[in-house]
């Protein structure tokens, strides 16, 4: 497939410039698969304002992103405050929107709070993964701080996911320590690893970029420049998980026994086709 990883940098609060931002990275990528941002529908600062700008996944921002999806022939991977429908609950979600229509989403299992990060003041915790299974293949999805918990990454790869589809807003000072854990992830589960970062400045946080395509065996498929807007294309073939796998056994040496003492089973919901 080819895959576009968009790292652009979303104008808080004004949803309608950054779909146009959006939709124009689609047309110009020509990707099977485009990836953008954590919470870029809004901007990651919008702060008090994700109470008004959230939406659920039937809203208006994931109708007009189907659109795109159709028009293009993409799948379509993009961040945005969820409210939850019937509630006033906000989750920091993770949207799959592909191009018959279908939609999934995964809600942050992990919300930063911590430093600069003020998630858990605006947003509650997913409780389960969501694999979406694709005519590309089976992909998993995750936002930023998840990466760090690597029993999520192994319980996708342990449940058949072909991919991992990671969206983040990482600012300049998390940058070093993603470009070790991303390879890592890809490694340890022979799976490519595709992440999408934001750049720009919102309110006092610096977002460097680092958004990059890694293969399951840990190559460099591909690396944004820091710093600037730019959209990094990368074919992955999943063929090459098969190879990686084999040369690399870590999954078929798994032992459940051993794993599930530390982390304990996580709930994958799978999306079908």
């Amino acid at each position: 497939m080819r895959a576009a990883l968009a790292q652009l940098a979303p104008a808080v609060g004004d949803k309608a410039k950054n779909l146009r931002k959006l939709e124009k990275a689609v047309a110009g990528s020509r990707a099977d698969l485009v990836l953008a941002g954590e919470l870029f529908l809004t901007g990651y600062m919008a702060r008090d304002a994700f109470a008004r700008l959230a939406e659920p996944v039937d809203g208006a921002a994931v109708k007009a992103v189907r659109k795109m999806a159709e028009e293009h022939g993409a799948h379509i991977v993009f961040g945005m405050p969820e409210r939850e429908a019937g509630t006033r609950r906000l989750f920091n979600t993770s949207v799959l929107v592909a191009p018959d229509g279908r939609v999934a989403a995964y809600r942050k299992v992990y919300p930063a709070n911590f430093g600069p990060f003020e998630e858990g003041l605006y947003f509650g915790r997913g409780d389960a993964l969501t694999l979406v299974d694709t005519k590309l293949g089976k992909i998993g999805l995750l936002i930023c701080y998840d990466t760090f918990f690597p029993e999520l990454a192994k319980a996708y790869a342990l449940q058949g996911a072909d991919l991992l589809a990671i969206i983040s807003a990482s600012p300049a000072t998390s940058k070093a320590f993603f470009d070790r854990i991303l390879p890592a992830r890809a490694i340890e589960n022979a799976l490519p690893v595709l992440y999408a970062n934001l750049v720009g400045t919102e309110l006092n946080v610096v977002f460097q970029g680092g958004t990059q395509a890694i293969g399951p065996r840990g190559e460099d498929l591909g690396k944004a420049k820091d710093f600037v807007e730019d959209v990094v294309t990368a074919d992955v073939d999943l063929r090459d998980v098969r190879t990686a796998r084999a040369f690399r056994p870590t999954l078929r040496d798994t032992r459940k026994d051993m794993w599930e003492a530390v982390a304990p089973p996580v709930p994958v919901r799978e999306v079908g086709r």
